[in-house]
């Protein structure tokens, strides 16, 4: 029996076609005002009414210029049961802007210069296609709130300042953000970032260079240092598991570390993150680079012995997390996929999602993919037959007995 194509009564065209006017309208981090008004439309075309369609306010307490909050969508139940959420977010990558989608058989690519954007423009097409489906084919379903999040991809933004009690009591969470349909992630790294400003002297590098402090190389030996105790790249140590960067060694205002060759460097600005499935591992981490620039800063001084001037600190970017197999989500997710004829393969993900703040906000949230492929990259794409069993399981998620 065909079960991928007779078991959902899934409109393919239609469902393509959204995916395709999605794609087509720029939206990256920050800028979601006309993609969040695309999405808006098709889902009132497609029946949901003016009345249940929102915004929040998360845009007001996101610390970066943000066009719009999130868009939030209820849709009442036609039968008992809690509530369900499925999430995805609407922003793009910078890489994605001016994106011209085209299909070349059974992919949509871009024409090479741009990403494409189909993460997560494939999990908004999902959500719509899901209420379409629900609408038109009057699938009996529990209550559902559809949850469209800005600034993912810079931070996470739109799901850590979202207010849990938007949600409407949702008891579980369907996120549309990853590439294969057999993929259920389960649990992800949390993160930590970390800076650290140092302020030496300037002063004549061939003159006087005793009378200077070098903020460059108070940075250089830090970064050595925290190399050489082991808290850079993959972290293994007795107590714990992680991975650490230096993403950014420069001056003020994007500006380099130093604008002169025959100046000794009076400041630099360093910017890195940890991860690790355990938070106060990260934090760890993080404090490992603490240690290291102590110490570098001792070990740099003018002929005085004075010393540059250091301030380092870290804070959470999102917290880990990680569901059991007996989890609700994981079982009616795993359910669903088997009733596709699809063997579920549960992964734990290195890279932070929506869901790490959706389950701290008390929803617990697994991730389904739905076809996006080499994100972030100008050979990016996305797998219609992928897209199409995200679409499935969306609906079939949406429609089981509880």
């Amino acid at each position: 029996m065909d079960v991928m194509s007779n078991s959902i009564p899934l409109d393919v065209a239609a469902a393509e076609d959204h995916l395709m006017r999605f794609l087509s309208v720029e939206g990256v981090t920050g800028q979601e005002a006309n993609i969040a008004a695309a999405v808006s439309d098709a889902l009132k075309k497609v029946g949901v009414p003016e009345s249940a369609i929102r915004f929040d306010e998360a845009n007001k307490r996101i610390p970066l210029p943000t066009e719009t909050g999130n868009l939030i969508v209820d849709l009442p139940g036609t039968r008992p049961g809690p509530r369900l959420l499925f999430s995805t977010h609407l922003d793009t990558v910078p890489l994605c802007a001016g994106a011209k989608p085209r299909r070349e058989g059974d992919r949509i690519v871009s024409d090479g210069t741009t990403a494409l954007g189909g993460d997560a423009r494939t999990g908004v097409a999902v959500l719509v296609v899901v209420a379409e489906t629900l609408i038109k084919n009057k699938l009996p379903h529990p209550p559902i709130t559809l949850l469209f999040t800005v600034r993912e991809e810079s931070g996470l933004h739109g799901a850590r300042e979202l207010n849990p009690a938007d949600l409407g009591g949702a008891v579980m969470c369907i996120n549309v953000d990853g590439q294969m349909a057999s993929d259920l992630i389960i649990g992800a790294v949390g993160q930590e970032n970390w800076e650290a400003e140092i302020t030496g002297r300037a002063s004549h590098a061939g003159v006087a260079p005793e009378k200077g402090i070098s903020a460059t190389m108070v940075g250089a030996m830090a970064l050595a240092e925290a190399r050489r105790a082991g808290w850079f790249g993959k972290v293994v140590k007795s107590d714990g598991r992680g991975t650490s960067n230096v993403g950014i060694f420069g001056g003020k205002d994007n500006k380099p570390a130093g604008d002169a060759t025959n100046v000794v460097t009076d400041y630099a600005f360093i910017k890195g993150e940890a991860r690790s499935p355990e938070s106060t591992f990260a934090t760890k981490i993080a404090k490992g680079y603490e240690e290291a620039f102590i110490k570098a800063q001792s070990e740099v001084t003018d002929d005085a012995g004075d010393t540059a001037e250091l301030k380092f600190s870290h804070v959470t970017s999102y917290p880990p997390f990680e569901l059991g197999k007996d989890t609700p989500i994981v079982q009616r997710a795993t359910k669903a996929l088997k009733t596709l004829g699809i063997e579920p393969v549960l992964v734990f993900s290195n890279g932070g999602l929506d869901a790490n703040w959706l389950d701290k906000h008390g929803v617990p949230t697994i991730t389904i993919g739905s076809g996006q492929a080499e994100i972030h990259t100008i050979k990016e794409y996305v797998s219609l037959p992928e897209f199409e069993k995200g679409c499935r399981i969306g609906v079939l998620m949406a429609t089981l007995d509880d």
